[in-house]
């Protein structure tokens, strides 16, 4: 267990920040509890946390303040927004100006969990980590995934991917032409093994094709085989 981890929730409802709190205890985490982003902030200038859960809607000073804030202080600590906003602006927002992932409410506190446990594993890895197979850098004509940073790049330009986008699609790219099944997938994302359905897969490669589409129009080297799953087909030279 974790239990020198502390874990910041800031989050102004009371019963969600309250069970995501209790969770957190259930997973051995230290969590600290706030209910505005002023307070938060406070807070954050004398002692950073392991990893935070910010609110986008949050009085005072609002989440993606707070997330920009943050960024002045520590380029990797973990960030994770959870919101009740569906626009997919407000998503791709939060990632632009430092977050992590996300997570819409209501969300599985399983789920919650499992990102921050992915999170933690990340930002404890060392450079000499690296030299594995599992967290080498995947390089497929124009797409380049660096699994230690959780970045990705399409022919030179960043693309903000959640972790478990960034997890989806490396395991697609991992391995050119080959078919996923979406349990193959679900596995690749969720390694805490977090019960998901087919139609989570099928949204979250909807939104890597949108936002690879943003950076660049023609973008379609993900191909869904009717049936089967999904497959990351190497772009023509």
């Amino acid at each position: 267990m974790d239990g020198q981890r502390t874990i910041a929730v800031v989050e102004d409802e009371a019963t969600i920040r309250e069970a995501v709190c209790f969770a957190l205890r259930r997973e051995g985490y230290a969590p600290d509890a706030f209910d505005d982003g002023l307070a938060a902030w406070q807070a954050f200038e004398r002692v950073l946390p392991d990893v935070a859960i910010l609110d986008i809607g949050l009085p005072r000073m609002d989440g993606l303040e707070l997330c920009r804030k943050l960024r002045t202080r520590s380029q990797t600590l973990p960030i994770i927004f959870v919101t009740s906003r569906e626009e997919e602006f407000d998503r791709v927002l939060g990632l632009e100006i430092g977050a992590d992932d996300y997570l819409c409410k209501p969300f599985s506190m399983r789920e919650l969990m499992a990102r921050v446990k992915v999170l933690l594993r990340r930002a404890s890895l060392t450079p000499a980590s690296a030299a594995t197979d599992e967290d080498a850098i995947v390089t497929v004509r124009g797409l380049v995934l660096d699994p230690l940073r959780l970045s990705a790049t399409w022919q030179g330009t960043p693309v903000p991917l959640t972790v478990t986008e960034f997890l989806l699609l490396l395991a697609l790219a991992r391995r050119p032409g080959i078919v996923k099944t979406r349990d193959q997938l679900m596995e690749a994302a969720y390694p805490e093994r977090v019960s998901v359905t087919d139609r989570t897969i099928d949204s979250h490669i909807k939104r890597i094709r949108r936002k690879f589409q943003t950076a660049d129009r023609t973008f379609n080297a993900l191909e869904s085989v009717y049936g089967a799953g999904y497959r990351y087909n190497e772009p023509p030279e």
